[in-house]
């Protein structure tokens, strides 16, 4: 064992040495990047490349920024680009020995931080303002019990069926909901297009459509329990999904006609997928409108409608 006079001149020779190095100059640069650098291959230069302006900070979850390959020397980089272009996978990804590449992990750590504050944080009342909606509340009191009881996000307070029942149209042809569902980031990035895309695409159908409102802290089997209430022949909720590393903003719509409490889910109807990167919000709300009509003209909903 080392004794302390030992371990003294074993000190002040490292600390010696590193004063040395400071006043040093720099060593020349190598000639080829570090095999291990997070930055992103470099194509060849015919090719153009997109940046950011001096000063700005880039947005490592935007689509572009993932676009770009960290594959070093892929053997047809034209070819992974377009392999790119058609999904929000993550390919094209380099590594350093057995270990992702710093960009590939700050980039999952930013997005699962993005997913994180989709479920856990609320729709801004502002938001539910501005669209006309009202809103009511599940048997859920707060966000643990909504995510670990999804049997009381299925159920309407008693508190939400008084006020359902004073401020909506009884038995219209179609009832809406929105509810947050697993995302409240879904609700605010898609409603404020898809919901009047929908609205008026029924009454330019001819169907009457209910008083739309929302419900926090909802599951998906909440529109049965909404249809029984007011009558409505066919319902519609628009709720956010479980958000995952490709987008925390992917909002579904679930469909039924002749909703009851209890229904199996193969009578719904779903259209999913309605995001930036999928389905765009209007062409969805035009598309979902056609839909409805579909099943209100066939009285049938979910595996019942191809029957």
């Amino acid at each position: 064992m080392l004794d302390a006079k030992t371990i003294d001149a074993i000190a002040e020779e490292i600390i010696a040495k590193m004063r040395a190095g400071e006043s040093a100059p720099a060593p020349a640069a190598p000639s080829q990047p570090r095999r291990d650098a997070a930055v992103p291959a470099q194509p060849p230069a015919s090719r153009p490349q997109g940046g950011i302006a001096q000063g700005e900070m880039e947005d490592i979850t935007s689509a572009a920024h993932k676009a770009v390959p960290t594959l070093r020397d892929p053997a047809d980089y034209d070819a992974l680009i377009r392999m790119k272009g058609r999904t929000s996978a993550r390919i094209g990804v380099g590594r350093c020995g057995p270990r992702v590449l710093t960009q590939t992990m700050l980039t999952l750590r930013a997005d699962h931080a993005l997913a994180r504050d989709a479920v856990f944080t609320d729709v801004d009342p502002a938001f539910l303002e501005k669209n006309g909606l009202f809103s009511v509340q599940t048997n859920c009191a707060d966000k643990n019990t909504h995510i670990t009881r999804p049997d009381l996000g299925r159920q309407l307070s008693g508190e939400a069926v008084k006020t359902i029942g004073e401020k909506c149209q009884k038995n219209p042809d179609v009832q809406i909901i929105v509810s947050d569902g697993l995302s409240s980031k879904a609700i605010e990035a898609n409603v404020e297009n898809a919901l009047p895309a929908i609205v008026e695409g029924l009454r330019s159908r001819g169907l009457s459509v209910g008083t739309p409102f929302f419900i926090r802290f909802g599951r998906v089997a909440a529109e049965d329990a909404v249809a029984e209430l007011l009558g409505a022949k066919v319902v519609c909720i628009l709720i956010g999904e479980r958000p995952g590393l490709g987008t925390a903003e992917s909002m579904s719509a679930y469909i039924c006609y002749d909703a009851k409490v209890g229904q199996p889910e193969a009578r719904r109807t779903v259209v999913s997928n309605i995001h930036k990167g999928g389905i765009s919000s209007v062409e969805a709300g035009a598309y979902i409108a056609e839909l409805i009509k579909k099943i209100y003209d066939a009285k049938a909903s979910g595996v019942e409608l191809k029957q």
